[in-house]
């Protein structure tokens, strides 16, 4: 008995930690960046099965609620690649033909009390095909990772890897219990407990690392937005990004502000890099020129160089990172549109 409550009672916090870092995640969440949240869900599905196992060891769940556990499932795979390619490529939400792959979620939870779950073949035939779905996605994530592994910054590419690695470790850990290879099934449980609170740590510390990055500046929140304005306006009205040798400090000489705090006000509103800020608009720049009918016979690699990129091959990775399209599939898909 004492071992039993001691299992539970590990089991239970490790579900209480992860709802704690669900809701911390969800208060992340920012305008321009919805990567906070699809960790959340992915944590979330996870925690919806984790939590069916403990509660069906202790009570005698009804086939729907088994059903309700299982569906966590279904959302912890999507959400882990949403999250791959929104922390790694640059993805900042979900649309149009993303929304997708969360039918399969939607569909067996609204039918979750007409589909099998009484331990006869159907019900494991389900069970499979549902692990078989998350399998896919964690598949799927560790190609985003193979892709972007050179590309995104290596703290980001490594904290990716091991969280798609914990989540396979648990998909291992369930079809070995299926296939009788273990048979402590509640072992998922305290796996699950274990990882949330070594992913707690991690993930806290550097975020508060980050947050920590300009604890001694003196820039205020409403002088922060307004130094925004200003690059902003700086960058619309005089297209300084397209200048190659563009760097943080010729820009904080032109706005006449230490680049420290220049950086400090693009991490703070746009929430990321002075090279990714300069980027994104060079992108949305090179977008205009391949779509306008001026420039339909112009080059790729011209179209780079006036751009401000320094070579195609920056241009054609960076451009496909930002809209998962070549420079010349995007001009293609426009012109046959």
């Amino acid at each position: 008995m004492q071992k039993d409550t001691l299992i539970l009672v590990l089991s239970c916090l490790g579900i209480a930690q992860a709802l704690f870092l669900v809701v911390y995640l969800f208060t992340l969440k920012k305008r321009n960046d919805h990567a906070p949240v699809f960790l959340a869900l992915v944590i979330l599905g996870l925690t919806i099965r984790i939590g069916k196992s403990i509660l069906n060891v202790h009570f005698n769940l009804e086939p729907w609620q088994r059903n309700l556990g299982l569906s966590g499932i279904l959302l912890t795979g999507p959400f882990l690649w949403f999250y791959g390619k929104s922390l790694l490529a640059g993805m900042k939400r979900m649309e149009g033909m993303d929304y997708l792959h969360l039918i399969p979620f939607v569909l067996f939870v609204a039918f979750c009390w007409i589909v099998p779950n009484d331990g006869n073949w159907a019900s494991y035939a389900i069970y499979t095909v549902i692990f078989a779905h998350l399998a896919v996605y964690v598949i799927v994530s560790f190609v985003v990772f193979y892709q972007f592994r050179n590309r995104a910054h290596k703290q980001r590419t490594v904290w990716y890897r091991n969280l798609v690695i914990g989540v396979a470790l648990i998909w291992l850990f369930y079809m070995g219990n299926l296939a009788g290879l273990f048979s402590f099934y509640i072992g998922g449980a305290l796996f699950f407990s274990l990882l949330i609170y070594v992913f707690s740590f991690v993930f806290l510390q550097k975020h508060a690392f980050r947050l920590g990055k300009y604890n001694t500046s003196t820039l205020e929140k409403s002088a922060s937005g307004k130094l925004m304005d200003s690059v902003k306006s700086l960058f619309s009205n005089e297209e300084i990004f397209l200048d190659s040798s563009i760097s943080l400090e010729s820009v904080a000489k032109q706005l006449d502000v230490p680049p420290r705090r220049l950086s400090q006000a693009i991490n703070e509103n746009e929430h990321r890099s002075f090279s990714d800020f300069v980027t994104e608009h060079r992108i949305e720049k090179a977008k205009s020129l391949l779509i306008d009918p001026k420039y339909q016979h112009e080059k790729i690699v011209a179209i780079a160089y006036d751009c401000g990129f320094g070579n195609v091959t920056s241009f054609n990775l960076s451009f496909k990172a930002k809209t998962q399209l070549t420079p010349s599939e995007y001009r293609k898909r426009f012109q046959t549109a």
